[in-house]
């Protein structure tokens, strides 16, 4: 199972949700979902709005948690 590091990046550059989600251009609510990864897909193009916006490529926001796909 894979998690999204939207949060973790953004916390580390001080960028708060709100300002994420206007300099990104993806709606607020998008990215709270994103944010709390509380989704089952992904849109990869808003996925590459937000690592542009948050100057990272998009794979550096996916992170796989391999202890839990083991013990599935």
């Amino acid at each position: 199972m894979a998690r999204l590091r939207i949060k973790e990046i953004a916390q580390q550059q001080n960028m708060r949700q709100n300002a994420l989600a206007l300099k990104s251009g993806v709606t607020e609510q998008l990215l709270n979902r994103y944010w709390n990864n509380n989704v089952l897909r992904v849109d990869l193009t808003e996925l590459e709005k937000i690592a542009c916006a948050l100057g990272v490529a998009p794979g550096d926001l996916i992170v796989s948690d391999h202890r839990q796909d083991i013990n599935m």
